[in-house]
């Protein structure tokens, strides 16, 4: 229904440009609730631990997230509906197969960024990225934009990053893999805001306008299935698995901790995925994350989400769908 509905409100888009983002950001937040509830009734929920990203879901913030399968995109999409507006006003950095799947025109018109991997692609990749964040994150008011940094499901990366790491003298990595620097630098240095002559700098020519604060945190997000067995999108879409609770464990760094300088980043990015390997080593052996430093236990919090609310998207879809198809129909035979 999205896809049909956005053609129709462009002329809105030239008329008023902040409502028209803003009736999209609610029909996208909807695409997500949608691929939410497959797997929600399907039995696959998610227990949060570690710190309430909640706190800061109206600042603007990285999520760096280690990646598994095609399923890790749908459980953030499960975690982010109880997370505010941040849903409908945030951008992913997504692999380029998610182009081809049952909500990627959808993620085109919002502005995703599908990234091509390969180290033939590499750089022409990072120059589009950097083009896209000038374009669309501060125009459209984006605040999280979701990152994966290892560039590529741990299945088809562990051996490569293995061998990197011997021959660099670098920690053995077994439930993920050593992260690449180039997305991160590229989205840290445009989308930081630094003080120069009294405005900001660092994204694009909006941002005087929004007067944005620019990037201001880094939320680690790391995501353990059990036994290490991760879910792919036909599975949640499908929901062939017997339930499965999905854990995800939330770090949040100020921007001012995350060093700028290429070398000093790069040492950064490779403590976040050691910790997690620490992380998901200490939730395989006890089937539960450590406490936060500074913590004598662990704390979880359940997700939930409202059946009420999911029956009404699936219920609006449904009915929406109808209407196009009898608008088709009609000017089909109107024509025909």
């Amino acid at each position: 229904s999205s896809v049909f509905s956005l053609p129709v409100l462009q002329p809105l888009r030239v008329l008023d440009s902040k409502r028209f983002w803003y009736i999209e950001g609610v029909l996208f937040k909807w695409l997500l609730a949608m691929v939410a509830s497959w797997g929600w009734w399907a039995g696959y929920t998610v227990v949060e631990w570690g710190d309430d990203v909640k706190a800061v879901s109206e600042d603007e913030a990285v999520v760096l997230v280690n990646h598994q399968a095609t399923g890790d995109v749908c459980t953030l999409m499960m975690c982010l509906q109880d997370k505010g507006t941040v849903a409908r006003q945030m951008m992913w950095v997504m692999d380029h197969i998610f182009k081809y799947t049952n909500f990627g025109i959808v993620s085109l018109i919002h502005g995703d960024f599908f990234i091509r991997q390969g180290r033939a692609h590499r750089d022409q990749q990072l120059v589009l990225l950097k083009e896209h964040l000038e374009k669309y994150y501060r125009s459209r008011n984006r605040k999280w934009i979701v990152l994966f940094p290892e560039g590529g499901f741990l299945r088809k990366r562990r051996e490569t990053s293995q061998a990197f790491a011997k021959k660099n003298n670098l920690p053995f990595l077994k439930h993920v893999t050593l992260p690449r620097l180039g997305a991160t630098q590229v989205i840290l240095k445009m989308l930081v805001a630094q003080q120069e002559n009294g405005t900001l700098a660092g994204g694009d020519a909006v941002i005087k306008e929004s007067k944005s604060k620019g990037l201001q945190w880094v939320i680690d997000t790391t995501i353990a299935y059990p036994k290490g067995e991760p879910i792919d999108i036909q599975t949640w879409i499908l929901g062939y698995r017997q339930p499965t609770i999905t854990h995800v464990h939330y770090r949040i760094f100020p921007i001012k901790d995350v060093p700028a300088e290429p070398e000093a980043l790069t040492h950064w990015l490779y403590q976040r995925f050691i910790e997690k390997e620490d992380l998901l080593t200490h939730f395989y052996e006890t089937g539960a994350f450590p406490p936060l430093q500074g913590q004598t236990k662990a704390v979880s919090r359940e997700m939930t989400l409202s059946n009420l609310w999911l029956v009404g998207i699936q219920s609006l879809a449904f009915l929406s769908g109808g209407m196009w198809y009898c608008i088709f129909q009609y000017f089909y035979h109107c024509l025909f």
